[in-house]
């Protein structure tokens, strides 16, 4: 029951979609291949991509009406289950379907609905996402792109005004991409109305750029060779009026615009707001893979033999070293932590964009907020972990064949797309500060008087689920800490909740007497606290994903499950502050001779689950063939033989060496 118990766990809501992925997917046919040439991977990326399923699967967000499942939650599942198997192949489908399919179905009309979602459901018309400039990233609102619209022609008029303006990174476009939604400056009557977006073709059915249509190609990259990443530079190419993506600004056939959001910067907002899906599915994926990676090394480390005890002649499995235990179950722990903070995230997301009526304001913003902070800490996470996994693996884990190179190279650039982690990390924190106000994407004016001495408030947690049983548990906390149990759930998280909240207290105080010193330099007095604000939000995120572990744990029903869930949970939470130990010091919330005890359960933890080790990687349930690690496949005794081999040829003195 184990086993099962835990798979069930972490499988969640959308365990169906998870299941039909393994069952629809199983084999090695949509498995990544180590050593393809870049036009090989994209070659066989782009054919795949054509036969994989879209309900369930990630074409399962659009509408029933065209031939998707109106499952947004189950199209994030989807994609994250595509991780697993071949990143590149989920980052192409998440092109396709997540951001250009995506952008149409937010920001377009039922016409335009109606003219293209099916094509693109199927994949007769690729197509990419053109937002990111050479010279603007993750200042969107920025942008130096501009489309003109022109009455007499009734067309926009959108153009490169300079090199830094070209299109970048673009997914889909360096091969296949026939249509791009772009991102512009509007401009009409000759007054700009900030950034929306259009429709665009860029190739016509021969494959050949269009009049205008500059497409030049990133070629090799770190990884993800099989998405054909470009460059987009428009040379005042004519757009029909009727291509603007309109749900949230049109412009009439005299040129008059109107929108239902007056606010430039709202209305820019509200419009990126719509597209949070992509933010949300790149952290899931993120996750997916460090399970993955952690598979792979948990099960080598099983069969691995390194150095025989004194008075032994049988060498020692690493899994049984306690520094090899740090390094994965620890990682292991926190990654638990994050697939139910995932859950939480999809769950929050489709209740959103399945919500009837007007649009909630509120849980759009916490949504924004809550899927740049975790995917600040997945993408993170995966890129430490799997480093981690590979050199658990010794000379094995730098093969190829052993499939953590192309996990490490394919997971690295998570980091700063779909935006960078740091700027996501300042956006929390700013909702942190303002209580999500509508411009909180911006820097100007947070270091006006008037900001700080009327905008800042006391923060109100947010919670997420099992609200009532968390604050239950924290107030049952006792007063003094040396009397509670370092395992006391309650005493976690009110260390988590005290940590954000005595961090958040101390930006304001920096703000305000930057604001008294220089009011007139906003830019000045943030970029002062920038540290301080990457680390709120940074505690932020720690608080809310210890949260939906306890809420993970409070809803599982089998007893074997839950403890085993609980042990890890106590894990992710005294490891997380003993990496923060310097702080809880230096504040008085932990003596020295707690701080040394946190140490010490951490390590009676760490021997307490070694032997559910495997256990907690299986319920992962990755098919050994989506695994495609050949070290896991070497024939009975290999091990062994390897390991002797090693024992003979080593030094006198244990060391590392490159074989």
């Amino acid at each position: 029951m184990g086993n099962l118990g835990l798979q069930e766990a972490l499988d969640g809501r959308w365990a169906d979609v998870r299941r039909a992925a393994r069952e629809q997917l199983a084999g090695t046919h949509f498995v990544a291949v180590p050593g393809e040439t870049l036009e090989q991977s994209r070659e066989r990326i782009t054919r795949l991509l054509r036969e994989l399923p879209v309900d369930p699967g990630v074409g399962a967000g659009f509408p029933t009406e065209y031939g998707g499942g109106s499952d947004p939650g189950g199209a994030v599942v989807a994609a994250e289950m595509l991780a697993q198997l071949d990143l590149s192949l989920m980052v192409k489908a998440g092109v396709q379907w997540g951001l250009f399919g995506g952008a149409v179905v937010a920001l377009g009309n039922k016409a335009q609905h109606d003219a293209y979602l099916r094509d693109i459901i199927s994949t007769d018309l690729l197509g990419c996402f053109a937002m990111t400039e050479t010279g603007h990233g993750s200042d969107v609102q920025q942008l130096r792109t501009t489309c003109t619209y022109d009455p007499e022609t009734q067309s926009f008029d959108l153009h490169t005004p300079h090199q830094a303006a070209r299109k970048d990174y673009i997914g889909n476009a360096a091969r296949d991409g026939r249509m791009a939604v772009v991102f512009a400056q509007l401009i009409t009557g000759g007054r700009t109305y900030g950034v929306h977006a259009w429709l665009v073709p860029i190739r016509n059915d021969r494959g050949e750029p269009l009049p205008g249509v500059t497409i030049g190609d990133d070629g090799h990259k770190a990884g993800l060779l099989g998405v054909d990443n470009g460059r987009l530079t428009f040379d005042h190419v004519r757009v029909p009026r009727e291509m603007l993506l309109d749900r949230y600004g049109q412009v009439a056939p005299d040129g008059t615009y109107s929108s239902p959001i007056e606010n430039d910067t709202r209305r820019f907002f509200t419009m990126l707001g719509t597209l949070v899906r992509g933010r949300v599915v790149v952290g899931g994926s993120a996750s997916a893979a460090t399970k993955e990676a952690l598979t792979i090394a948990v099960r080598y480390g099983e069969a691995r033999r390194q150095f025989a005890a004194p008075g032994e002649e049988r060498e020692i499995a690493i899994n049984d070293y306690l520094a090899h235990q740090r390094k994965l179950l620890i990682g292991l722990a926190t990654t638990y932590a994050l697939t139910f903070a995932q859950e939480e995230l999809v769950t929050a997301l489709h209740e959103v964009q399945t919500a009837d009526g007007p649009a909630d304001e509120h849980r759009q913003r916490e949504l924004e907020s809550r899927a740049a902070g975790l995917k600040a800490a997945q993408t993170w996470h995966a890129t430490r972990t799997i480093q981690v996994c590979r050199e658990a693996l010794g000379g094995a884990g730098y093969l190829a064949e052993n499939r953590l190179p192309g996990l490490k190279a394919d997971t690295d650039v998570f980091t700063t797309f779909e935006g960078d982690n740091t700027v996501l990390l300042q956006l929390v924190a700013k909702g942190l500060l303002t209580g999500y106000r509508d411009a909180f994407g911006s820097l100007d004016g947070w270091g006006r008087a008037t900001f700080v001495a009327e905008q800042v408030r006391e923060m109100v947690l947010e919670r997420t689920a099992a609200r009532s049983l968390i604050q239950r548990l924290v107030d049952a906390v006792p007063g003094r800490d040396e009397e509670v149990a370092l395992t006391d759930r309650g005493w976690h998280l009110k260390m988590f909740e005290d940590r954000e909240k005595h961090l958040l207290d101390g930006v304001i105080r920096r703000l305000r007497r930057g604001a008294a010193k220089k009011p007139a330099r906003s830019f000045d007095i943030f970029n002062d606290v920038q540290d301080h604000v990457i680390e709120v939000a940074s505690a932020h995120v720690d608080r809310v994903v210890l949260e939906a572990f306890v809420a993970a744990i409070a809803r599982t029903t089998d007893p074997y499950t839950r403890d085993l869930l609980s042990k890890v949970c106590d894990l992710y939470a005294l490891s997380t502050i003993e990496a923060h130990k310097g702080w809880y010091l230096e504040h008085q919330r932990l003596t020295p001779p707690r701080s040394k005890a946190v140490t010490g359960m951490v390590n009676d933890l760490l021997k307490q689950l070694r032997p559910k080790m495997t256990e907690l990687v299986d319920a992962f349930a990755i098919p050994d063939e989506w695994l495609a690690c050949a070290a896991l496949r070497e024939e009975p005794g290999r091990q062994e033989v390897m390991a002797d081999h090693d024992l003979l040829t080593a030094s006198p003195e244990p060391v590392t060496s490159a074989r």
